[in-house]
């Protein structure tokens, strides 16, 4: 385990790092997860090991501190993961990123170029979304003010979440995890979507089959971006289906 403080107070991102060559592969987690539990199996598939890799846990998650006077805005989350790469010495890292933590490294991309060679990026967010009680994920959270969550709506986020998520949710902070649920679904000017379609990076986005077509897949295909489902998988692809998962991100890395 590795660490760097990355806010002027001095808070600590932390990070499983296997040995290999560079470039480096960077794992990033999604909301209320944590790198090493959701990328540990397949970054070292025999496709992929071999590189320095770092799993890395975005600042309030997993095993990073859970500062409550940090914004979490996906800008801050970005700056703050940049901060991390560069004590650790990382430079035109090979990014693979879910959920969250793919419009976290779209941001990176964009405002830290030089830190970003490739972007794997799995069901990340890519556009704004409408806060909405009831339903999955962010869009549950954000859809609380943050005194009330904090007061005990995140009992019931817990409870529509199940055990797996909340397994994980456990360990982020309640303010990082309202905040980083708001800020998700307020999304970012211009958009993660739009951000994506002009970097000049080598770039996939992997979806689920059984959801269907991607949305507006044909324009990310138009501006570069490889669009690829990945079978007999849910939203967590690389838990769902590891082997699929590790051919699809090799393919996209080779």
């Amino acid at each position: 385990m590795h660490s760097a403080a990355v806010t002027t107070e001095g808070d600590q991102i932390r990070w499983a790092e296997l040995p290999g060559e560079d470039p480096a592969r960077v794992y990033v987690h999604g909301l209320g997860a944590t790198s090493p539990l959701y990328f540990a199996e397949t970054a070292v598939h025999p496709l992929l090991a071999g590189r320095r890799s770092l799993l890395i846990d975005l600042l309030g998650h997993g095993h990073s501190d859970r500062p409550t006077s940090f914004a979490y805005t996906l800008e801050d989350h970005a700056d703050a993961l940049a901060a991390a790469l560069r004590a650790a010495k990382v430079a035109g890292a090979e990014v693979i990123a879910h959920s969250m933590g793919g419009a976290v490294a779209v941001v990176l991309a964009a405002r830290h170029p030089e830190l970003v060679s490739r972007l794997v990026l799995v069901d990340a967010n890519l556009d704004p979304l409408t806060p909405e009680r009831g339903a999955y994920g962010s869009r549950d959270i954000a859809s609380y003010g943050e005194e009330e969550f904090l007061a005990g709506g995140w009992r019931e986020v817990r409870d529509r979440a199940g055990a797996d998520w909340w397994a994980t949710m456990r360990l982020t902070g309640l303010e990082a995890l309202h905040r980083s649920a708001v800020h998700l679904v307020r999304g970012t000017a211009p958009t993660m979507r739009e951000l994506l379609l002009d970097l000049p990076v080598q770039r996939t986005f992997l979806y689920p089959e059984p959801d269907g077509p991607f949305p507006g897949a044909e324009e990310l295909e138009a501006a570069g971006v490889r669009v690829v489902a990945v079978p007999d998988c849910g939203h967590c692809i690389m838990l769902d289906n590891p082997e699929a998962f590790a051919h699809a991100t090799a393919e996209a890395l080779a």
